[in-house]
């Protein structure tokens, strides 16, 4: 059992796991705290538009889909800011807009390719060092937004007005916030697959509201929880011998039942 995470492989999938575990979980907590879980599953299917793209195009589908995706959530933002249109239109527009292109690029590629299915349903084990490179520098640049942007952030997902009066730069904060969620998906999809990215970036934080007294406290939790989520999923993935990104997600599915149940036993002490 220990000598398989001695292979290479296993240590770039246990790396790569921990990784986006902190950055999602990370990012989570504003998507849940701002009721934006939509915006997470728009991105995921926008990366799919750009994936499509590097397949088509015998690139490598990563650096096609990063800026595809950062162009799909300053549309989404820009829709939001310029129009009347609310963030879950927005984000729908776009979404539909970037499935039809992945579908036409898929179309156009006559050969066949797994590259698709393993975007769609995620592939850690063949995670590349190149992967890796990019997943530590994306995950450097969160901790450094964390001591620059997190109370501006923090402070914008309670009271958004108030912020705007309190001469915070909402609007281009929430460009930054956005661009940085947009990267982590796309590297998230790697990992879990487009289809279950979004669950990826919400439930880890979902499961911490739950418990925590503060939004400080809830960020720590949502982090932790998703870095160990991670490091069990694939851990029994392995032992079980089932897919690594779904198997992942159930092993979050249970941590948030066990908060919802921690929850119900705190709330009844206190009675």
């Amino acid at each position: 059992m220990i000598d398989v995470f001695l292979q290479t492989f296993m240590l770039r999938a246990m790396l790569a796991g921990i990784l986006v575990g902190f950055m999602s979980s990370y990012f989570g907590v504003f998507i849940v705290q701002r009721r934006m879980s939509f915006m997470g599953s728009g991105l995921a299917h926008a990366a799919f538009g750009g994936v499509a793209l590097g397949i088509l195009l015998n690139t490598e589908p990563l650096w096609i889909a990063i800026p595809f995706t950062i162009l799909a959530s300053i549309g989404i933002t820009l829709l939001r800011d310029k129009t009347k249109l609310g963030s879950d239109t927005s984000i729908g527009i776009l979404f539909a807009i970037s499935v039809a292109l992945g579908i036409i690029f898929l179309s156009l590629k006559r050969s066949y390719t797994a590259d698709a299915f393993a975007y769609l349903f995620g592939s850690i084990l063949s995670v590349q060092t190149s992967d890796l490179y990019v997943t530590l520098i994306l995950s450097v640049i969160t901790m450094l937004s964390f001591f620059g942007f997190w109370s501006r952030w923090a402070y914008t997902s309670f009271d958004r007005e108030l912020a705007g009066t309190d001469r915070i730069k909402v609007t281009r904060d929430d460009y930054i916030l956005n661009t940085l969620l947009a990267i982590t998906i796309v590297v998230s999809v790697k990992l879990v697959g487009i289809i279950l990215v979004a669950a990826f970036l919400v439930i880890p934080a979902a499961s911490a509201r739950l418990v925590a007294g503060t939004f400080f406290r809830m960020t720590i939790i949502s982090i932790i929880l998703g870095v160990i989520s991670s490091i069990i999923g694939l851990i029994a993935s392995y032992i079980f011998d089932l897919p690594s990104g779904a198997t992942i997600i159930l092993v979050q599915a249970a941590i948030f039942f066990i908060s919802i149940l921690i929850r119900r036993i705190t709330i009844r002490e206190s009675l």
